[in-house]
């Protein structure tokens, strides 16, 4: 049995998103056998670019059931049914949100006709469902709105079932097997073992169980197949945090080394890029060996690797290749001659004027502002992540109350992690892409929201 399933929401975060309207067509593989669709009152405004989009104002929900009132509608007609949707986990996150909400945990086997349509009708110039529907002659009613789609997306289901009725039951049928069903549908790292019980793959996914699902049907290439072939046993960790999922898998890739992470794997950051300033008052960068102890600005995997990221420095901020450790000689660098280089090698420019531009080449290899927390989100309602950043690096993460929340409780709570260039790049990459997460410095026990980004 297929639940086909189309849902509209007050926004795209199913966190902070809700429902408006679903549409539920139960299909037995050659007919629609029943249907159920409602508007619902999302508990929240609708923003008015979402009513352009779908037409659904906040009169019409108004008086629309709330989520909590059809719960039990939606879990009754979608027992034992896979769960069917066009771009299937934009619909199955914010349907599961809602259950979580309620203490309900929601889960239900997956069909994607986005990814059906991709391997069954290659070639479309695009995947979307009004563009695909159109090409394919589908007609939709009612566009935007949950029982149009819905119904439109049966349309596309059976025609998908039509082409290969048996790769589609074998892929709903494949049962979930006992190892994966305690995985929870939550954040976190996963580790797929094999039967001597050794790690062969680490992943992580805001949805672990749904990401095991697919590595478990995924049939596309022969490392997928043998990976899933190798699945002996799975195991997992919880993180809550999107950010400190991703530090912790970087983490355990380095660690363990898994066969099916190749492509991931690095070798032990050996060198680094180091900052000292000289007799006469200039900041000199150089690349070392970055096992002696000393704090790097940024670390790398190879000395060829640091070089050239020396070398990208010195040619954007104009630096003296010579006080870079790029050029040997004692008389003034060859860059000097030709105007490339304003004199420091000789003591012509200025101290203060090169220092400066050095300093801004080294916060762009690092964090801006200096120490400072992220809080993220916890591993339940009670706590909060926290990473910690302190001296421009990468010190650890931790978990602590959300009432928790003065110095010596953050610092407390970090466990210590390697800082390296990837943690930094997974940082401040995580940062720009998440804008509105909340940095604080704390002195004096003393929250300070940080106004300047440190990226």
């Amino acid at each position: 049995m297929y639940a086909v399933i189309d849902v509209e929401t007050t926004g795209g975060n199913f966190n902070s998103g809700r429902l408006t309207e679903i549409a539920v067509y139960l299909h037995d593989g050659n007919e629609i056998v029943d249907e159920f669709s409602t508007l619902i009152n999302p508990e929240q405004p609708i923003p008015y670019m979402i009513t352009r989009i779908t037409g659904i104002s906040n009169e019409m929900v108004a008086e629309a059931p709330r989520f909590c009132e059809i719960a039990r509608r939606i879990v009754e007609m979608t027992e034992g049914a896979v769960f069917v949707a066009h771009n299937a986990s934009f619909d199955y996150n914010f349907i599961r949100h809602e259950f979580k909400r309620l203490g309900y945990t929601y889960k239900r086997a997956t069909l994607c006709t986005v990814k059906l349509s991709r391997k069954l009708i290659p070639g479309q110039p695009s995947y979307s469902l009004g563009k695909l529907c159109n090409t394919l002659g589908i007609q939709i009613n009612n566009r935007h709105r949950a029982a149009g789609d819905a119904l439109a997306t049966t349309h596309l289901f059976n025609m998908l079932l039509h082409i290969d009725r048996e790769g589609i039951t074998s892929q709903a049928a494949n049962t979930i097997p006992a190892m994966l069903r305690e995985v929870p549908e939550e954040t976190g790292v996963y580790y797929i073992h094999d039967a001597n019980g050794k790690i062969v793959y680490i992943g992580k996914s805001i949805n672990m169980f749904e990401r095991l699902i697919q590595h478990y049907r995924n049939n596309e290439t022969r490392k997928a197949i043998k990976l899933r072939d190798d699945m002996a046993m799975v195991s997992h960790e919880c993180t809550g945090s999107e950010l400190i999922a991703l530090l912790l898998e970087s983490h355990e890739i380095k660690k363990h080394k898994p066969l099916f992470n190749r492509q991931q794997r690095r070798s032990i950051f050996s060198y680094g890029l180091f900052s000292f300033t000289d007799e006469k008052g200039y900041r000199n960068l150089h690349v070392a060996h970055s096992l002696n102890g000393e704090q790097a600005i940024t670390a790398f995997t190879t000395r060829e690797h640091a070089r050239n990221y020396l070398y990208s420095l010195v040619d954007k901020f104009e630096l003296c290749r010579k006080l870079c450790g790029l050029y040997r000689t004692n008389e003034a660098c060859f860059h000097y001659g030709i105007r490339q280089c304003r004199g420091a090698c000789i003591g012509e420019e200025p101290v203060e004027a090169y220092n400066r531009r050095v300093d801004a080449a080294v916060r762009v290899s690092g964090f801006m502002q200096p120490d400072f927390f992220i809080i993220d989100n916890g591993r339940n309602k009670e706590e909060v992540a926290v990473i910690k950043i302190a001296g421009g690096r990468y010190c650890g993460f931790g978990y602590t109350g959300i009432h928790d929340l003065s110095q010596p409780m953050l610092d407390a709570c970090i466990k210590p992690y390697d800082d390296n260039r990837d943690t930094r790049q997974i940082i401040l990459s995580y940062l720009k892409k998440n804008p509105k997460t909340t940095l604080i410095k704390v002195q004096n026990q003393q929250w300070q929201y940080i106004d300047e980004k440190p990226y």
